[in-house]
């Protein structure tokens, strides 16, 4: 009921839009014992440090000084874009971004992180992203390898092939070896043999994996960094429809961010190996991209690279001419109008190819910026647990382990619905094997908790949230999690049960609010506690709503669900407002055709 006192507890609480900062504990001193008591139980310091600042918590299995280097130049570039965009101390109530950085390419490839909603380009070939990103409801993450990599233009005669010639060229001869024989043909083969296996052996990461005659350009790792979050950055400030182009070629122009001592920085100047890559493609026509139909091209996948979204966006973004014109195309497609229309903000497409082309043959501009110390300061560090490190992987996975495709006719979608389905039964079952091992571990609990629940296992998602409160009584997300629990149980039981335990259920979701209230998921389970029974929505739940979905602008699934109570309401403009960003967005997510259809339903 809206005059209950825990919805009164919801309301007082959701409408409080304070930022709060986590506080984070110092970094072990090197002396200082490498144990850590948690919870009465002795649990070791493991190799995993955290580094926080006031918009990025950065978490890495790398050195601290890497860690400490990367954090602080992600909070410079959030300074950076906020003066660059006019968001300097306005307030700002969104949660920080969680990025992991791990180990080498191959390490995080074996995550086999699926993106679900972030697919840049499409690419060549010869530029796979190395990264991971997921707008999620309680807060985006992103992930990345810490090691650099190079995108390959034209391959050359791997070492590991010819290496195991050299040796035999420059070894003594075979026969003339002492005791060589048929069957000892002597040390040269012998070592010839024994490089050639060694060589087999490398990966794609090793400093041995050379290639002779080989056309490559560097691809660097804190660049792929700094470019997720720029591009997390638009898209959670300024959370708009926008083309892929764009999104992608922002990123990219924030990718060489430079930082001099502790207050100049550059920004805008061309990646390395810039026109080495552009004389190697043929440019694509910027017609197509403007208009998005570079998207169902088939030959865009081998003409269109990142370094080709930067020229665009970069020409675009220095020109005073033309900035305007972006200004307006972007406005249009953000309206919900199409990107053909849009594209007419420019003029003469073929003369803007033109300067495109010129543009790229030029002396490229960028910018320097002084700016006080302060306003980006050093990161605050600690050390994690071999508790919680051993559930950093894990929380990343979570994301494509749960998600599962929708049903369908289609023999091909419902085997890969089937495959999905084994798939996270499995991953559950290591996971529930492993959150037992640590059954007094907050992280393990917690995980296992929301893995649950989002896979509809309601039972044993409250029996996960119930252990976490053993742990932490009154962590907001284990709180969360059991209010999810008991309403799904709810819903499930009989109908002559279902108001009180529904009632209790969100007494529990309450008391999480109470716990923190600018955490976004007590508010979700609470506005869901309604939509799930089928019972509208009061007040209290969708103001609760939009602030969980304020807090995390660029999470999908929260603005799928405000759109659909807005609908519900008839309120027509606040529910396009909500829906065009997901249903028009850059990259396809699994709430986009749903937020298409119903902003078809609605109409103009």
């Amino acid at each position: 009921m809206r005059n209950s006192r825990d919805s009164c507890v919801i309301f007082a609480l959701a409408m409080i839009a304070m930022p709060v900062n986590a506080v984070a504990q110092s970094a072990d001193p090197a002396h200082q014992d490498t144990a850590i008591v948690v919870q009465g139980q002795r649990d070791r310091a493991s190799n995993w440090h955290q580094a926080e600042t006031d918009h990025v918590v950065v978490i890495s299995d790398g050195s601290e000084k890497e860690l400490v280097r990367i954090a602080h130049d992600l909070e410079r570039l959030h300074f950076l874009l906020s003066v660059l965009l006019n968001r300097v101390d306005k307030p700002d109530v969104t949660r920080k971004l969680r990025v992991t950085l791990v180990g080498d390419g191959a390490e995080f490839d074996a995550m086999d992180l699926r993106n679900l909603r972030y697919s840049p380009g499409p690419y060549s070939r010869a530029f796979p992203d190395p990264t991971y990103y997921d707008p999620r409801e309680d807060g985006a993450v992103f992930a990345a390898t810490r090691f650099d990599r190079k995108a390959v233009l034209e391959r050359g005669t791997g070492l590991a092939g010819i290496l195991p010639d050299l040796v035999r060229a420059t070894a003594p001869a075979a026969a003339e070896a002492p005791g060589a024989s048929a069957e000892n043909p002597g040390m040269g083969a012998a070592l010839s043999a024994g490089q050639a296996g060694a060589m087999a052996r490398f990966g794609r990461d090793d400093p041995l994996a050379i290639a002779v005659n080989e056309t490559a350009i560097p691809i660097s790792a804190e660049g792929r960094i700094r470019a997720g979050y720029a591009r997390h950055f638009l898209l959670s400030y300024f959370p708009n429809a926008y083309p892929r182009w764009y999104v992608d070629g922002f990123g990219e122009i924030f990718a060489t961010l430079a930082t001099e001592g502790a207050a100049r920085m550059e920004y805008g100047r061309a990646p390395e190996g810039y026109r080495k890559v552009l004389d190697r493609y043929r440019r694509y026509p910027v017609a197509d991209i403007l208009t998005g139909r570079y998207l169902a091209d088939r030959d865009a996948g081998e003409r269109w690279t990142p370094f080709h979204a930067w020229a665009l966006t970069h020409m675009l973004f220095f020109s005073n001419e033309r900035r305007g014109q972006l200004h307006a195309y972007l406005a249009t497609i953000a309206a919900g109008g199409s990107m053909e229309r849009a594209a007419a903000a420019f003029g003469d497409l073929d003369k803007l190819q033109g300067e495109l082309v010129a543009y790229g043959r030029g002396k490229l501009p960028y910018e320097q910026m002084s700016y006080p110390a302060d306003r980006a300061a050093e990161p605050i560090v600690r050390r994690l647990s071999e508790g919680e490190a051993a559930f950093v992987k894990g929380r990343l996975q979570l994301g494509t382990r749960v998600e599962i495709p929708v049903a369908s006719t289609d023999p091909k979608a419902g085997k890969r619905r089937a495959t999905a389905l084994a798939r996270r039964e499995s991953w559950l079952g290591g996971l529930r094997r492993d959150a037992a091992r640590y059954s007094a571990n907050l992280d393990a609990q917690l995980l296992l908790a929301e893995a649950e629940c989002r896979s509809g296992n309601m039972a044993e998602c409250g029996t996960a949230a119930a252990r976490a409160l053993v742990v932490a009584p009154d962590n907001a997300d284990a709180l969360a999690w059991q209010g999810s629990a008991q309403a799904g149980l709810a819903l499930a039981g009989p109908a002559s049960e279902r108001p009180n335990r529904l009632k209790a259920a969100r007494s529990t979701i309450a008391r999480a609010n109470r716990a923190d209230s600018e955490n976004p998921l007590p508010l979700l389970a609470y506005y869901r506690s309604f939509a799930e029974a089928g019972e509208p929505a009061p007040d209290i739940a969708i103001e609760g709503l939009m602030k969980a979905a304020d807090t995390v602008p660029a999470a999908s699934g929260s603005r799928l669900l405000l759109g659909e109570a807005f609908a519900r309401r008839g309120n027509v403009g606040a529910a396009r407002g909500a829906l065009i960003p997901v249903a028009n967005g850059p990259y396809e997510t699994p709430e986009s055709a749903p937020a298409r259809s119903l902003l078809a339903k609605l109409g103009e």
